[in-house]
């Protein structure tokens, strides 16, 4: 187990990826706002947002980075110092450790390789400094978006978990797992 080796912030070539900072939560709000459309097929927290719960999420995310229970961390441009990416490791097991890592990005940054780039170094800072055993990342079925930073990023398709769950929509669906191990 490692917790104390937990990095606030690290950088990878085009991007400073850190810890989200509560005062920079309309920031945060402006880029779900711009991204709404994107993110309400498969982000529950995305139906109602305003900026008053998008601070308290933040908080929130603060609180959890402290205590190690949930491990935020947004995507900024080095050279514009922008928001881009929402992400973060998810689901902890620090027994093993495992970690899922989550993802969205905001529409106007879509399709320039942010979100690959974000995860590889995130997935790398993992396996570097938290030893972690596995790294997964789950999403619907349906989207093929977040199944192809996956594949991009080096992660292997380890099943397909059919008919797992009702969404947010209540939809039933599938999902689709990938990971890397570290063996």
């Amino acid at each position: 187990m490692s917790k104390k080796n937990v990095l606030e912030q690290f950088e990878s070539e085009r991007l400073v990826i850190r810890v989200p900072k509560i005062s920079e939560s309309a920031e945060i709000f402006e880029a779900i706002v711009e991204s709404l459309d994107d993110l309400k097929p498969w982000m529950p927290w995305a139906q109602n947002s305003t900026l008053e719960n998008t601070e308290e999420s933040t908080r929130r995310a603060v609180s959890k980075f402290i205590s190690r229970e949930d491990l935020r961390y947004h995507f900024y441009d080095k050279k514009t110092g922008q928001f881009l990416v929402g992400s973060g490791l998810h689901r902890i097991d620090w027994d093993i450790p495992k970690f899922e890592i989550g993802f969205w990005c905001r529409s106007s940054k879509t399709g320039h390789g942010y979100v690959t780039e974000g995860v590889i170094a995130l997935t790398e800072m993992a396996f570097k400094e938290l030893n972690a055993a596995r790294v997964e990342i789950r999403c619907d079925q349906r989207n093929t978006a977040s199944s192809a930073v996956a594949k991009r990023a080096g992660f292997k398709l380890e099943g397909i978990l059919v008919n797992d769950r009702k969404d947010h929509l209540g939809i039933i669906s599938s999902t689709l797992v990938f990971a890397k191990t570290s063996k």
